[in-house]
């Protein structure tokens, strides 16, 4: 990694955290045991794009909607991330990506440090280059879900209450 991309994954961790985003962090050698040290059983996950990478046991890859309903923890890859807001990409994938991100209480996103972009510019010129590839959707999530329409901050209304992200440099 660059000093330029290391200054930008910096940043993003930075604005990330204003919103409550934990970080940890890694090597690619050392991922796997870092997730694994974050992890609440039962949790559930979507199998991770990388060789290098890979989930823990014990983290269930085809759930069931009970298994969902139970899962304390969800495991999921980012594909991109956004300094400027302190964003994640999160892109819908077959394997379950998307329901594992929202319905555990703490979601654990697995992020590359070179898939940091600096602004919404180059995000888009990433998201419109790869969606129109691919044909898939993706959500931008900054933070843990969090909601005052009734009266004072509720997290966890709409997603998770707590985001980890794990850092891969």
């Amino acid at each position: 990694m660059t000093g330029v991309e290391s200054d930008v994954a910096e940043q993003w961790a930075a604005r990330a955290g204003d919103f409550g985003v934990e970080v940890t962090w890694t090597t690619a050698d050392e991922a796997s045991d870092a997730i694994a040290d974050l992890v609440e059983e039962p949790a559930v996950g979507a199998p991770l794009p990388w060789d290098d990478v890979s989930l823990p046991e014990g983290v269930q890859t085809d759930p069931t909607p009970a298994a969902l309903d139970a899962a304390k923890t969800g495991v999921t890859a980012a594909d991109l991330a956004v300094a400027e807001y302190g964003s994640l990409v999160l892109r819908q994938t077959p394997e379950g990506s998307e329901p594992a991100s929202v319905f555990p209480d703490l979601h654990v996103a697995v992020l590359r440090a070179d898939d940091v972009v600096p602004d919404m510019a180059a995000a888009f010129e990433w998201l419109g280059d790869e969606l129109r590839e691919t044909r898939d959707s993706a959500i931008l999530a900054t933070g843990p879900s969090a909601t005052a329409d009734m009266g004072a901050l509720v997290k966890g209304a709409h997603g998770p209450k707590a985001v980890h992200v794990v850092v891969i440099r």
